[in-house]
Formats: C-alpha cells, structure tokens, sequence
C-alpha cells in the first residue's frame, strides 16, 4: 500500500507540476544504479519513463553536471570513469521537437579501487582447443586477491567444473573462449543445487558460484563478475545427454549456476550451448544480466532462471533457446511453498527473444513471484509467447506483473502443464492476480488464431483476477479465450482492421470488453 501511494502521489505531483510551470516534457523516474554492475571504470544506469512518455525521442545522461551521453533505451552504461572516485547522475528526457524534461533524481556512485590481473596463461593454461585447462584456470581463480580479474585472453580454452568466489571478475577477453568439455567426469563431485523446483544433488556446472542454503538467508558469495567480449561455449547436448544416461534427467549440471550470491553481474559475452539451463541463480539478491547473446539448442536450454531471487536486473540481452528464453521460478509443490522464498522484483526490459518456448514465469513458482515489468522487448516465434504456467499442485502466486510496449504474438496464462508435475500437491492453489498488459502489438500473430489464452483454476476463490488490456493491437479476426477468471478488463483492445476480436468466455465474471 505504501509503495502505491508513493506511486499516485508522486505521478500527482508530476502532473501539476507540468500543469503549473508549462514543462511539456515530464522527468524519468526512479534513476538507480545497481550496486552490482559498478567496477573500477564502469556503472549501469537504469531509469523509468516519465508518466507520459508518447512524444520522449531519447535521454540525455549528466554526469557530475557535464553531457556525457545519449540512449533511445532506459539503460546506460558510464564508462572511463576513474577508479576510487565519486560521481553524481542525473537524466533528461528530449522530445521529438528537441526540448528537455527537467532533471530525474541524482544517483551518486563511488567507482571501486583497481585489482590485480591473473592471466591464465601464467598458471599454465593453453589456449589450444585441446589441453584440460581445469587445474590451471582454477588455480589463478584460487589466487585472485580482493578486487582481482581472472583473465582469459585470446584462444580456445577447454574446461571441467569451475568454483568462483567472491570478490573477483572472470574476464573473458576478445577472442577468447571458455570451452566446457563433454566428459561428464570433468563436472564431479556432485554438488547440491535446486532443479526443477526441488533441492537436489546434480553434477557441477561449468562456472559455479557459492553453496546452497535456504535456512537463513545468508549470502556466501559477493560481488562476483563475469563479463568480456569473448566466449562461454558448453558442452551442449552431448554432455547434457551423457549426464542423464549417468544420472538421470535431473542430475544435469546448468553452464553457469550462482547460488546464495548477492551483487552479481554478468554481461557482455556470448553465452553458448548449455547441457541444459543456461544461466540459473537461486536464492540470490541484486543480479544485473545484460547485453548477452544466449544460444542453445539442448533439451531443456533454457536461456536464464531467475530461481528464488530478487532484484534481478535483465536488460539488452538476445536469446534463441531450445526451451524458455527466461523462466522465473520459485520452487515446486510442498517443498518451494514451504521454503517460501518468492522471485520478486524483476525488471526485463529492451530484449529481443528470437526462438524458443517462451518469456515465463513458471511453472515451478511455488513459493510466489511478484513486482516483474516487462518493457521494450521484442517476443519472437516463441512456441507459448509471454507465458505464465502453473498446476493445481503447486501452490505460490504469480501477482502484480505489468507487461508494456512490447512487440509479440502470443499472451498465456497456463493453469495446466503436461511436464514437471510430479510429487505431492502443495497444500493450497495457486492465485494469479493483479496484472496489467498495456501498449502491446501482437498484430504480426496468424489471424484467425487464439492470440491470448486467459486461464484460471475451477474453484472461484483461485481465478485468475484483476488483470487490464490497454491499448493493444491484434491481428484480423483474433479470438480471445478465457477460462475461470474474473475482474478482467479490456480497453481498447482492436484487431488492425478496427474490429474487437472474438471473446470465448467460459465459467467467468465480471469481464469487461
């Protein structure tokens, strides 16, 4: 309730505010820069829109009262700054005819004092497609003092299981690639992790972070980066395939698993051919993933997990995947309900998803998710596009998700799925609630097609409820089916030929179109 107050209050304040003074072009809103994506010469700078931002062409960013910069997105990345030093940023919106908004908020940010570099090649590692590099890489990641880099320079440098620590950034430098070997013994011991919503021992991954622990909370891994322009290149499907015949489907490894970790930041690489997920961090705080370039193509490759986490940062990344691009879980059935840690503010914004299941939330989401925006993002041939699935068993709640000016082609909400749906039933139903969809095109869709799919559960007190359709566009002769929900309103909401598309409504009330 405080947050909405401040929330209405402040766009009041904005309102009369222009009303007042003749300001035609609102201020951006909440200006932040992570604490994770701050190094010795860099800092991210993430902002909202103003209130009304039709007319806004792009953003001018301050830095210590000098124009430093422009962005047409609500990122931006400071570079050159000097290490150890203090600086003040502020943002202006400009509008088609030229003219400046007042200043956002100032964040102020104080850059980090400069480590040492360990260069791999130092401690023995070839850089020739066939050597084990393992012992070699792990040794200069064991000797990186506080604030170090661990360096992999140009070359193709083959790898078992990796174990980062806190304190240090993998480097992976232009022409370089880290290259998972596909020998299932190279990713042993097995260590404990979560996969599919359940705790559970599985091999290592190639770059593993922290150890699992959901009693208490605690972080044992921080500020941990894991950036460059080169290469992380997995074992793919035949490693993926070689751990299930040795351990079953769910004693994969993942290509990069942060457990317990709190300010990580990974960016900047290609990200490639997983054995199954590809980036997943569990019981995580203040994670900043951007401009990445995930591929995969093995059974479950999923792009990135958000699992149990919050304050998850996912901006100008590109995805083709062989399962969901991103999926934001919370555990499964009694065990995720019962540990009860949700996935909860998560901001996704100005991505491009080109091939795979979808942009998810679920299924395995029982212990809650919430506060996710959804912006700026294009949502390709995904087989499910913006999906959000759960079961009758799984329990949690998916609520206060807000989806805005996205391209796509599909919008489902899912309260059955014919995978992953083993073990008991978590003690109560799941509640999908309180969402809104605004500023969407889906008019490239198939005409003549379900292009959104609304579902709720049968009993009444767990449909799918409060939910709004602004301003979205469809394509000619578009149905719209919805299931067991109730309070849904659609404003607005035309096909391209100007015409309301087709709504099939089953055991619901309240439906407003």
């Amino acid at each position: 309730m405080n947050y909405l107050k401040s929330f209405f209050c402040g766009f009041l304040v904005l309102f009369f505010s222009a009303q007042l003074f003749g300001q035609k072009v609102l201020p951006v809103r909440n200006l932040t820069i992570p604490k994770a994506s701050i190094t010795a010469n860099s800092a991210t700078l993430l902002w909202d829109k103003p209130v009304k931002y039709k007319e806004v062409k792009s953003y001018e960013i301050f830095q210590d009262g000098k124009l430093v910069g422009q962005s047409s997105k609500t990122n931006f990345e400071a570079k050159d700054l000097l290490p150890n030093k203090s600086y003040v940023f502020l943002i202006k919106a400009v509008n088609k005819l030229g003219e400046l908004s007042n200043a956002s908020n100032s964040v102020n940010c104080k850059t980090q004092l400069p480590g040492e570099v360990f260069n791999i090649k130092d401690f023995g590692a070839k850089g020739d497609g066939v050597t084990k590099n393992t012992l070699a890489i792990q040794k200069a990641i064991n000797a990186c003092t506080k604030n170090g880099t661990v360096l992999i320079p140009a070359g193709v440098f083959l790898s078992g299981a990796l174990h980062l620590k806190s304190d240090m950034t993998l480097l992976i430098a232009k022409g370089g690639v880290l290259k998972g070997s596909e020998d299932v013994n190279d990713y042993l011991p097995f260590i404990k992790n979560r996969f599919e919503g359940w705790e559970l021992k599985t091999y290592a991954s190639l770059l593993n972070a922290g150890t699992l622990d959901h009693s208490n909370g605690k972080y044992n891994v921080r500020n941990l980066r894991i950036c460059g322009e080169g290469t992380i290149l997995g074992g793919g499907s035949p490693l993926g395939n070689a751990m299930i015949k040795a351990a079953g489907l769910r004693g994969r490894g993942r290509l990069i698993c942060i457990m317990n970790g709190k300010n990580i930041d990974i960016q900047g690489l290609n990200v490639e051919n997983s054995p199954c997920w590809t980036i997943h961090y569990i019981y995580c705080e203040d994670v900043v993933l951007h401009d990445l370039n995930i591929i995969s193509t093995a059974h479950n490759g999923d792009g990135i997990d958000p699992d149990s986490s919050i304050d998850s940062y996912i901006f100008n990344c590109t995805f083709s995947t062989g399962d969901d691009c991103i999926a934001i879980k919370s555990g499964k059935n009694p065990e995720g309900y019962f540990i009860g840690k949700p996935s909860r503010n998560i901001r996704i914004t100005d991505c491009n998803f080109v091939k795979g299941h979808s942009l998810a939330i679920g299924s395995e989401m029982s212990g809650g998710v919430s506060n996710v925006f959804i912006q700026d993002c294009k949502i390709g041939h995904l087989l499910h596009g913006l999906q959000i699935k759960a079961t009758k068993d799984r329990g949690g709640y998916v609520r206060n998700v807000i989806v805005r000016d996205c391209d796509l082609l599909q919008i489902t909400l899912y309260t059955a799925v014919n995978y992953n749906n083993d073990g008991a039933p978590a003690p109560e139903i799941p509640l999908f609630s309180n969402m809104e969809f605004s500023n969407l095109n889906l008019s490239a869709a198939k005409s003549n097609e379900v292009v959104m799919d609304i579902n709720g559960f049968a009993d009444k007190a767990h449909y799918t409820k409060n939910i709004l359709f602004k301003n979205i566009e469809l394509p000619s002769k578009s149905i719209v089916h919805i299931k067991n929900c109730a309070h849904l309103t659609f404003k607005n909401v035309l096909c391209n030929d100007g015409q309301k598309p087709q709504y099939k409504i089953i055991e619901s009330d309240n439906i407003l179109n």
